[in-house]
């Protein structure tokens, strides 16, 4: 199962472009996404920004998926990635 999820935008690189998520940022494409600009949530799937959302819709989606993380005992979460 795959998830898409929306992070800001801080950096763009013409198709090009860095998200922030958590801490963490992550190179993307923007190719399906010309009209994002720096600051911009996009919504993340597979390393390509698939749309661009406003920043209500944004932390509203982040809430609900850190209450569902919340909610996932620690013993049932998979291992973590390097």
């Amino acid at each position: 199962m795959c998830l898409a999820v929306p992070a800001r935008l801080v950096e763009r690189h013409d198709e090009a472009g860095v998200i922030e998520l958590g801490g963490l940022r992550r190179t993307i494409s923007l190719a399906l996404t010309p009209e994002a600009k720096v600051g911009d949530y996009v919504i993340v799937h597979a390393g390509f920004a698939i749309s661009v959302l406003d920043e209500e819709q944004a932390s509203e989606t982040l809430r609900l998926l850190a209450e569902l993380a919340s909610a996932i005992p620690p013993d049932d979460l998979p291992p973590s990635q390097p």
